[in-house]
């Protein structure tokens, strides 16, 4: 199966359509040319009615937090973004609910082994960093972040860049001052397309 037949699959995927709070929508773009694979959480409400992926005030963070502009972020022959759960989950209290369990075991494997010059995965999240690290994931999120560099050539990864995690940026100043510009200087890289894995 190629690629574009495997993604052709994802996008109709109704797998776990009776638990989701609207029809189905799986959002996530790739191309084999892709250097760089963002796995995030899941698609968040405005993200399900557009259709187009960390289009929301995370996204903006997490562009600044790549250095990328919108045109270079949302060129899938460099950049492919292929998320934990493919669906809007819903909320509860105004929170996002975590991604569905069936997606991930799906999808993650089957499209990754189809990109063959991904140099770096992103895993945005706690969700992403226990699917992709197992057992090398760090006793909780900030540890394991803070450890991005025993992961690296393979992943890096991050927090999530919502707004709710201000004040975990503010208390970890090594976030700002450590990771973000190893993370710049290996995507720069990468987007230039002079580096592989």
């Amino acid at each position: 199966m190629t690629l574009e037949e495997t993604l052709q699959e994802a996008r109709g995927c109704r797998v776990c359509a009776h638990h989701l709070p609207h029809a189905p929508r799986p959002v996530l773009r790739a191309a084999r040319s892709a250097r760089l694979l963002i796995v995030g959480q899941a698609p968040g409400r405005r993200v399900h009615e557009s259709g187009v992926p960390w289009n929301d005030p995370s996204g903006d963070r997490l562009r600044a937090w790549l250095a990328l502009p919108r045109e270079d972020f949302y060129d899938e022959t460099r950049v492919a973004i292929v998320p934990m759960g493919l669906c809007y989950p819903g909320t509860v209290d105004g929170a996002d609910l975590p991604p569905r369990p069936e997606c991930a075991p799906l999808w993650q494997e089957r499209i990754r082994s189809q990109l063959p010059a991904i140099g770096l995965t992103l895993l945005v999240g706690a969700y992403a960093q226990a699917f992709h690290l197992g057992r090398r994931r760090r006793k909780g999120m900030t540890e394991t972040v803070r450890s991005f560099g025993d992961y690296l050539p393979e992943f890096m990864p991050l927090p999530h860049p919502s707004w709710r995690n201000t004040a975990w940026l503010r208390r970890n100043a090594w976030f700002e001052d450590e990771l973000l510009p190893a993370l710049r200087a290996r995507v720069r890289v990468l987007m230039d397309g002079s580096g592989g894995g």
